[in-house]
């Protein structure tokens, strides 16, 4: 067993060991807006979506699946990859959940999602390799 001043010496030790922070290290100031190295112009999502509650999260989670699987079959289907081809308006996404599911339940939402994400997945190596041809992936 340690006694009291062998601890105290002990915490010395280890807090002599942290350095302070370098000037650069204190100069960081966290930023909650994301950048992006390719196709910086992104539509930003919809208001309703980044202001839903939390309870009802599963729209905006099925309205970005949505958006994902369309716009990877757009690139698919146009064999290019334009910023405004790989990030579209979200007003496609929106209306098609708007039109199709609306009136769904919850657990029909999942597994809409599900779909669209299964479809997204089939698509993503052709879409990734024509974008990374055009230097946007």
């Amino acid at each position: 067993m340690m006694g009291r001043g062998s601890q105290m010496a002990l915490v010395a030790w280890a807090l002599s060991l942290i350095a302070p922070p370098s000037s650069a290290e204190r100069d960081l100031v966290p930023s909650l807006e994301r950048t992006y190295d390719t196709c910086p112009e992104r539509p930003t999502e919809p208001d309703w979506m980044r202001n839903i509650a939390l309870r009802n999260a599963y729209q905006r989670v099925l309205v970005q699946d949505i958006y994902r699987a369309q716009n990877l079959e757009q690139i698919v289907e146009a064999g290019t990859c334009p910023c405004d081809v790989r990030f579209p308006d979200w007003g496609k996404a929106e209306t098609t959940f708007r039109d199709k599911y609306t009136a769904a339940t919850r657990w029909e939402m999942l597994d809409a999602s599900e779909t669209y994400n299964r479809r997204a997945n089939e698509l993503r190596p052709e879409a990734k390799g024509i974008c990374e041809a055009a230097g946007n992936w």
